[in-house]
């Protein structure tokens, strides 16, 4: 087997880079709605993790809310920015 047919293969198997989806604290919402708008976006978060991810946001600012696939991650930051909450992504590095 030959050097570039082993360099192929491995490329082939090279996962999709991941990226953070963050939120972000804002001073409008009120916690319930946040905890409520983070468990209809990702249906795997449940209420405790959703409570724990809505007061590290509003407690430093900003958390992470799940790591997943680029387009995943836009679909999430998205839809919590349509439900007025404030989100970005960035990849995982």
């Amino acid at each position: 087997m030959s050097v570039e047919t082993l360099e192929k293969r491995s490329t082939a198997r090279k996962l999709a880079p991941r990226y953070r989806v963050l939120l972000h604290n804002d001073d409008y919402n009120s916690m319930e709605y946040v905890v409520q708008v983070l468990m209809q976006t990702v249906s795997s978060i449940t209420q405790p993790q959703a409570v724990s991810i809505m007061m590290e946001a509003h407690t430093n600012g900003m958390a992470l809310v799940i790591t997943c696939a680029q387009e995943h991650a836009e679909f999430y930051s998205e839809t919590l920015n349509n439900h007025g909450l404030s989100s970005t992504i960035e990849p995982d590095e």
